[in-house]
């Protein structure tokens, strides 16, 4: 007779009930796999991708109380690993982009390229573009090898419906490598997922695992508790709702130049944007629209800064800083001239780590603040064809 093995979140409500270590080796058991591949090929490096793994089923230990049932735990602990994979990079940047451009070298250098060798080093981004539903059902088809009758029941669909959805994020998948100059078929895209996608993790990795994560962390070490820290800042970034207090330091100047818009086509996307590079780029992407309030506030020019909001984000800083306007008898575009530019004077521009996909029109933009040596993350809304800025850090 099978015998049949409880779902995963059986297993974890088990383990938040009666804290068993045998239920909660389960899990590890089951996606240590999956978790260690996702980090791997986001760092680049065995032993840091162990401490990430580590580091993600501690937050899975530490939150087993709270996820909801209907959440599909193997999408969850992808997302949990980018997260903890994006603070792992932000804290060892300068030798990852070092290993990182002699991987790409030597990729290059390659006369004819297997699919997987191109897509590796930027199936990490492309997940990231994926909204959730799609994100999950990748996972679930390719690094999990779930038929699309197991799909659709972790999706609530149909089998037909998953299908459709799996095809349908292979498609967006194929037209993210083609922008990035691959070309590759969705076929080919999918024999490489299902083939590479997960890869053994050393064996002892998973004991040492469960004993971390059982303990919620007790027993882990400092590097590892600085990971889950960052990390878990970044879930709660993503997760965010409401409006959030903000400072007047980063709301950037204004100016009565009249200027012409520097159009860039989204194809054209990059990650590093140094100040002198800055121009005003427009509102095609999340990226292009922080570049150009950045840009503004460089040249004081506030009546670009508050077109470069939305509408909601106007009405909070109205509503803030209101007292301090009726004191100085201005409105809110001559405040952030008085109040912006010394700020944007320590940036020497940014990176942008990851975009984070939240709806159709929300995206979360991680980026790395060079001169001031941080990670911030802001929130974007597209309305109509353009981006604005929907959300500061909360120490901004």
């Amino acid at each position: 007779m099978v015998k049949v093995m409880p779902d995963d979140m059986t297993l974890l409500r088990e383990y938040a009930r009666c804290n068993s270590e045998e239920a909660f080796a389960a899990l590890v058991s089951r996606h240590v796999n999956l978790v260690y591949s996702v980090a791997l090929r986001d760092v680049h490096d065995s032993h840091l991708a162990e401490e990430i793994t580590q580091a993600v089923f501690i937050i899975l230990a530490r939150k087993a109380e709270s996820l909801s049932p209907k959440i599909v735990l193997s999408g969850w602990l992808c997302r949990t690993a980018r997260f903890t994979g994006a603070n792992a990079l932000t804290i060892q940047r300068r030798r990852q982009r070092r290993e990182q451009e002699a991987y790409m070298q030597s990729a290059l250098n390659e006369p004819e390229p297997d699919a997987w060798t191109q897509i590796a080093p930027l199936l990490g981004g492309a997940m990231e573009q994926l909204g959730q539903t799609d994100h999950d059902a990748v996972v679930l088809r390719f690094f999990e090898g779930k038929s699309f009758q197991e799909i659709g029941t972790a999706l609530g669909a149909t089998e037909n419906a998953a299908k459709k959805r799996v095809a349908h994020a292979l498609e967006k998948l194929r037209k993210f490598f083609r922008k990035h100059g691959i070309a590759s078929t969705t076929t080919a895209i999918a024999v490489s997922l299902s083939a590479n996608s997960v890869q053994a993790a050393p064996v002892a990795l998973a004991k040492s695992v469960t004993v971390a994560a059982a303990a919620k962390g007790a027993t882990a070490s400092a590097s590892t508790l600085t990971l889950i820290k960052g990390a878990l800042k970044i879930m709660a970034w993503s997760k965010a709702k409401t409006a959030i207090a903000i400072s007047a330091a980063v709301i950037l100047a204004a100016s009565t130049t009249t200027l012409v818009i520097q159009h860039r086509h989204p194809a054209q996307a990059r990650t590093d944007f140094p100040k002198s590079s800055w121009a005003l780029a427009g509102y095609a992407d999340p990226a292009l629209a922080l570049e150009t309030v950045l840009w503004a506030g460089n040249h004081a020019d506030g009546k670009t800064i508050l077109a470069s909001m939305t509408p909601d984000l106007q009405q909070q800083l109205q509503q803030r800083f209101g007292a301090e306007l009726q004191k100085r008898g201005v409105p809110l575009e001559e405040f952030f001239t008085q109040s912006a530019k010394g700020h944007v004077s320590a940036i020497t521009g940014f990176r942008v780590l990851n975009q984070e996909v939240v709806a159709d029109n929300q995206m979360i933009l991680h980026i790395y603040v060079q001169g001031k040596e941080r990670e911030d993350t802001f929130k974007m809304k597209k309305i109509g064809n353009e981006w604005k800025l929907d959300q500061f850090p909360p120490d901004y």
